[in-house]
């Protein structure tokens, strides 16, 4: 539990999902956790809670302006980092690729690939100082496995994957470690909206789109959010020091997309 204490952590979209189960595990082992998100209500809600060594900033990360102003503000608190998360990601729309526009594919690209781009540029130099650390990418089996009914949402996953390996390439001199983590169907309000959204554009029942998600597993299992900050917390770790430009599924063992 000591392994990461007193680290500094940056999480984006991290008051909620992956993101904010990640903060608390990280928290409660010791990190000192500054988050990013767009929703006010539940920012105030995290500032409020003296309790946690968690501080939440208001940030749209589709917007370039506002997250240089993220970094200028954690520059007042702290002038390196052990790690920067790229959480943030939408599921985006479901439909055939006949059917899905240019503005559906900009909107996913813009959200879960540009902005990983931005947070990774403003964090290095902070890190640099550090005198290397982690950037941790929050991918997806879709990027390796693709995903039907979803094509954008799997691209960018992909090319999260792909902006792992090219950074981790660059970085590697500096002592900067990047890894990717692909999450498989995890439990959260994430996927009980695209199982609805999938449920309604095929006409079939919720639970049948439930059962053929989690059956794609050979362990038929959910992945929790928890499960996804217990190896954000090992790759931030001394345990993970030489670990970096990998892929890493947390999936039950996917053995299928469809």
């Amino acid at each position: 539990m000591t392994l990461i204490k007193n680290k500094k952590v940056l999480i984006t979209a991290g008051a909620s999902g992956i993101g904010w189960a990640t903060a608390k595990i990280l928290n409660q082992r010791g990190a000192r956790v500054f988050v990013c998100d767009v929703d006010r209500n539940k920012v105030d809600k995290i500032n409020k809670n003296k309790k946690i060594n968690i501080k939440a900033y208001l940030c749209n990360v589709d917007d370039k302006n506002e997250v240089k102003f993220f970094f200028q503000q954690i520059k007042k608190r702290t002038k390196k980092i052990d790690c920067l998360i790229n959480n943030v990601g939408i599921a985006g729309p479901t439909g055939s690729i006949e059917n899905l526009n240019s503005d559906n594919w900009s909107q996913i690209l813009k959200t879960n690939v540009i902005s990983h781009f931005l947070f990774t540029k403003y964090s290095i130099p902070l890190l640099k100082k550090n005198k290397g650390g982690s950037i941790i990418n929050i991918s997806s089996t879709a990027g390796v496995f693709g995903f039907p009914l979803r094509s954008p949402y799997a691209v960018s996953k992909s090319a999260t994957i792909s902006f792992t390996k090219t950074a981790a390439m660059e970085l590697g001199r500096f002592n900067i470690r990047v890894n990717a983590i692909l999450p498989g169907v995890t439990r959260g309000l994430r996927m009980k909206k695209v199982i609805e959204a999938k449920s309604k554009y095929l006409g079939v029942s919720k639970n049948k789109i439930e059962n053929d998600f989690i059956s794609m597993a050979s362990m038929n299992c959910w992945i929790e959010e928890s499960d996804i900050g217990k190896l954000c917390s090992f790759l931030i770790s001394e345990d993970g020091k030489k670990i970096s430009g990998q892929s890493i599924a947390v999936d039950g063992n996917t053995i299928r997309a469809d």
